[in-house]
């Protein structure tokens, strides 16, 4: 009996490949010969997976895209009691902005995507999709915030949420470009969330 193939296993397995090609030597980087070694698999195996290479790297965007939103809601998931709503905002936003060495792969792959969004309307789609997700899951996070009297009243969750994810985006560039290191561009998250919190106590 021929062994059967696991097909989805397979098309991680080469996205992840991409991933890794694309972080250590950028998007050009990306050739089917080269994606096939990274991954063990034959061309033919690659080719029978996905049609075209803008299939392939499609794929892989979702395959990055997913880890970032798996990140944050584990990160919820583990709070085994009730969390203040800044404390939550912090470790979200942390997990967002992909600034620890275990995610500093993601972080060039995420990035290099971004880059090359504006010439792709599907690798543009899928971004959008993923970065609207995410403005819900930290304007819900807000809206916690709000309920126990943490976040002023005031504030327009959407609008935050947007500016705290534009900050964790930015300083995802900012740490790879080695003008802030990690520690530093948590401290400034920090600062940012202790704001709102001020706002708060001073209406309260």
């Amino acid at each position: 009996m021929p062994r059967q193939v696991d097909y989805e296993d397979r098309r991680r397995r080469i996205a992840e490949a991409v991933c890794t090609l694309i972080a250590r030597s950028g998007m050009e980087a990306v050739s089917l010969r080269d994606v096939a070694a990274q991954a063990s698999v034959s061309m033919g195996a690659v080719q029978r997976c996905f049609r075209t290479k803008q299939d392939m790297l499609l794929f892989a965007l979702e395959h990055i895209s997913q880890y970032v939103s798996e990140r944050a809601n584990q990160r919820l998931a583990a709070a085994s009691t009730p969390q203040a709503a800044s404390t939550l905002l912090s470790h979200t936003l942390a997990e967002l902005a992909l600034l620890d060495e275990e995610s500093k792969t993601q972080a060039h792959v995420w990035l290099a995507f971004v880059a090359h969004a504006p010439a792709s309307e599907r690798l543009a789609a899928v971004l959008h999709d993923t970065y609207a997700k995410l403005h819900a899951l930290v304007a819900w996070l807000i809206r916690y915030g709000q309920d126990t009297r943490e976040v002023p009243q005031h504030l327009d969750p959407d609008r935050e949420a947007h500016t705290l994810l534009a900050l964790a985006d930015g300083l995802t560039v900012h740490v790879l470009a080695g003008h802030h290191s990690p520690a530093t561009a948590l401290a400034i998250l920090q600062r940012h969330i202790d704001h709102l919190l001020e706002n708060a106590s001073d209406r309260g």
